[in-house]
This record gives C-alpha cells, sequence and structure tokens, in this order.
C-alpha cells in the first residue's frame, strides 16, 4: 500500500474544501473508491491521476512521482488482442495480487504510452498481437524500464524458444491459471512485494 500517495490525496483533497463524495464527482467516480485511495487500500490508476492533478490543480507528475515511490502496489499489465482471454486473464491476475493494480491492453501502443508513466512491476504479454509482435513490444517496454518483469503468454508452446532469446522472466501457455501466475511469481527476475499471493 502507498501511504505517501494516499496522505498526499487527502491533504490535498482537504485543502481544497472538498468531501470525498465531491472530489468523486468531479472525476466521475464513487466516494468510496476515493476513500479507498487514501486509505491506502487501492491506488488510482494513469488516467485517474490525471483527472485527480487537474480537479487538485497539482502537476500530474508530481502524483505520479509519488505512486512510484512505492513498491507496494505493483503495476501490473496484461497485453492480448483477444478481450476474452484478456478479460480472464486480468481476473486471474488480480486474483493472485489482489493488491497489484491490474490494467488490461488491446493496442500495444496503448501499454506503451502507458509504461511510460507508470512503473510497470510485471507484464503478462501475448506473443501474437494481431499484427504486432509481443516480442517487440517486450523489447519496447524493457527499454522504458529495464527491471520490469516480463511472462509471455501464446497458445503455441513452439514460440517459447523466440520468447527465451529475450530478458523475459518466463513462459505460459493459455489459459491462464492461478497456479501457473504463482508459479511464475516464485521465477521473477525482479521480485516485488506480492501482498495476497501467498500459497
Amino acid at each position: 500500500m502507498n501511504l505517501l500517495f494516499a496522505q498526499t490525496l487527502r491533504k490535498l483533497r482537504e485543502e481544497r474544501g472538498l468531501s470525498q463524495k465531491q472530489l468523486g464527482a468531479h472525476i466521475f467516480v464513487s466516494h468510496s473508491t476515493i476513500a479507498r485511495w487514501e486509505n491506502a487500500s487501492r491506488l488510482p490508476d494513469a488516467a485517474m491521476i490525471i483527472r485527480l492533478a487537474g480537479c487538485l490543480g497539482v502537476d500530474p507528475g508530481e502524483l505520479f512521482a509519488i505512486v512510484a515511490q512505492s513498491d507496494e502496489s505493483p503495476n501490473v499489465i496484461m497485453v492480448d488482442d483477444s478481450k476474452v482471454v484478456l478479460a480472464e486473464g486480468m481476473a486471474v491476475v488480480s486474483e493472485v495480487l489482489p493488491e497489484a493494480s491490474v490494467t488490461g491492453f488491446i493496442w500495444p501502443k496503448e501499454a506503451i504510452e502507458y509504461a511510460k508513466v507508470n512503473r510497470i512491476s510485471l507484464a503478462f504479454l501475448d506473443i501474437e498481437l494481431g499484427t504486432a509482435s509481443g516480442l517487440d513490444l517486450c523489447h519496447a517496454l524493457l527499454d522504458i524500464n529495464p527491471r520490469t518483469n516480463i511472462v509471455f503468454l501464446t497458445a503455441y508452446a513452439d514460440y517459447s524458444l523466440d520468447a527465451w532469446k529475450t530478458d523475459a522472466s518466463g513462459f505460459m501457455l493459455k489459459p491462464m491459471t492461478a497456479a501457473d501466475v504463482k508459479d511464475q511469481l516464485k521465477k521473477l527476475r525482479y521480485p516485488f512485494l506480492q501482498a495476497g499471493a501467498e500459497e
């Protein structure tokens, strides 16, 4: 949990004379969402941080920097060109890592833009992304942050050799299971705090 972000958000909100309900109404989220951010049980995603910064009159970069100071609520992304696979996979990852901020993408370009403003602890990447390549996306994410853990996803075991030529932490066959994710978490190149991921 990122207590620094929670304390900063509460301080900024109170300085502006806003209740949690009023702040939530301004950025179109419930007051319970604001409460979770302020009690450090959850962190807002990049889009919400930008909305918060605009509403509170602060530089978004300041809020992003505060979020980046904590590994306790890791950012995890999943990129797959199938909406069904993406939704199912995100549910599995959220179950295994309940404290993580899990965000899904269909388009690699959106994942890259997100990674530029969010420190990604772990990325699950489909190897075949329509006309794009998960292998290329891996290189782009590692160029942004070399300490990003990459786990490749595919329905075809034949791709594993290409995947291992990258600096990936692991390789998983679809469909994802909680047991498979937990197994991969033990093999990360750059481990991070995994509250809730215990056996």
